[in-house]
């Protein structure tokens, strides 16, 4: 477990190599506006005008042009065992992350990403896609939600729990992997609780569902900061 790189009291917003919109950009810094990048998540930073506070890696994709613009910020990790992205979360110490970059490329590469949110269930960590929003849940998860959202659960592991205000209770069933899956389910009440009696489930939920997912893994309380320029070290320059 390497020591933490990027410190935070608030989110850090993690950045991948894969697509990222402007859109996704500035959904994930108004409320994590420290940034991390994951090897050439670095490039993927810069070209939309944004400067990491930090590189992470086994620096196999980063360009050099980044590599210049970046001088003392890289953080080489040179083992071969872990991913980029599992490299980069272990390397945060902060209340959540917000991970872009990560989802809508490679397929190898988003269950790597899955997988390293089961292995790390202490890294509170949503991985923002082009439609969807995916965590690994809890063991109790409290959300609050619109009658009529999507609901999806996807295990990584053999995991049972219990639901309340889900169209299609999962009380009873036995997920796994290569067995029950739950997908495409449908919240039928405001609140949504789900109990699971292991780790290993994802949660899967429309990205306009964003703070009601921080909601439910930081508090009820939570609300995103004040809005304010982003600092010096985010900005492109």
């Amino acid at each position: 477990m390497n020591a933490p790189i990027v410190e935070s009291s608030g989110g850090v917003t993690l950045v991948g190599g894969g697509p990222v919109s402007r859109a996704e950009f500035r959904l994930a810094l108004a409320r994590a506006p420290r940034i991390l990048a994951a090897d050439g998540g670095a490039d993927r930073a810069l070209a939309a005008g944004y400067r990491p506070d930090a590189v992470v890696g086994d620096f196999d994709s980063i360009s050099d042009m980044a590599r210049a613009a970046l001088s003392g910020r890289l953080f080489p990790i040179a083992e071969q065992l872990t991913t980029d992205f599992d490299k980069a979360l272990r390397s945060v110490a902060a209340p959540f992350t917000l991970a872009l970059g990560f989802a809508g490329a490679r397929i190898d590469h988003g269950l790597a990403v899955f997988n390293a949110l089961v292995r790390h269930p202490d890294r509170r960590c949503i991985v923002i896609g082009p439609r969807d929003v995916v965590f690994h849940a809890p063991p109790r998860l409290d959300l609050s939600l619109r009658a009529g959202d999507r609901l999806s659960l996807f295990p990584m592991a053999a995991v049972t729990g219990r639901s309340t205000g889900l169209e299609w209770p999962i009380d009873g069933l036995a997920f796994a992997p290569d067995g029950m899956i739950g997908t495409s389910n449908r919240v039928s009440a405001p609140r949504v609780r789900l109990d699971f009696d292991g780790s290993g489930m994802l949660v899967i939920l429309p990205r306009a569902r964003l703070d009601a997912a921080l909601r439910s893994l930081l508090g009820p309380d939570w609300q995103p900061p004040a809005a304010s320029p982003l600092p010096r070290s985010a900005r492109g320059g």
